[in-house]
């Protein structure tokens, strides 16, 4: 589990397709720290931890998960930056909110408007998901914890303050974007219970 709180920015230094695809990640995280087979949410992608170095942890990435991301939208080359976050250990302060690492599906980004220091992201997301979005809600985008602004139809509207973009890859976004999209687990359970009022 994680929270969405971004704890680092990696950057790919190795990505090539052994059987699987395998990607070397540069951290900024003390790795002697980090366990073969941890879990570390990069851009929101729940991925274990096949093999360390001084300043890199590498991971192996399914044919089902880079179908189901936008790791497999050209978005992972070498040189790309990534956010990262390890998993939450029992006793953490659960700053975001609850994230599995689990991507859901890929929003887009539709259009971005700076409005004084923060800017005004829009993304449109796949229409089967657009029930689990709403106003004031919870999201992670590329594993980032964000609160929903708006929602129109399947838009949503996101704002993003100085800290977010400083400390995240937020700062290089561009519209047609696509994006890893994590519901919220809450919004998920409440619609699932509706459904099955309705067929009761």
């Amino acid at each position: 589990m994680f929270t969405g709180i971004i704890t680092d920015i990696g950057e790919i230094v190795d990505i090539e397709q052994r059987g699987d695809l395998k990607a070397r990640i540069k951290t900024g995280y003390e790795t002697d720290g980090i366990d073969l087979g941890a879990s570390i949410a990069c851009d929101g992608v729940c991925l274990t931890v096949i093999a360390l170095g001084p300043d890199w942890f590498e991971v192996e990435i399914s044919a089902e998960t880079v179908s189901k991301t936008n790791i497999g939208h050209n978005h992972w080359e070498t040189g790309h930056k990534i956010n990262l976050e390890r998993a939450l250990k029992v006793g953490d302060e659960l700053g975001g909110h609850i994230v599995s690492g689990h991507v859901d599906g890929l929003a887009k980004i539709t259009s971005i408007q700076d409005e004084g220091d923060s800017t005004r992201v829009t993304f449109a997301a796949p229409e089967h998901l657009a029930k689990f979005i709403a106003p004031k809600g919870s999201v992670a985008l590329n594993g980032t914890s964000l609160t929903v602004n708006e929602v129109e139809g399947a838009s949503f509207g996101i704002n993003f303050i100085p800290h977010t973009k400083q400390n995240t890859t937020w700062n290089s976004m561009q519209v047609g974007d696509a994006i890893n999209l994590e519901i919220d687990t809450m919004a998920r359970y409440v619609a699932r219970l509706q459904d099955y009022a309705t067929s009761s």
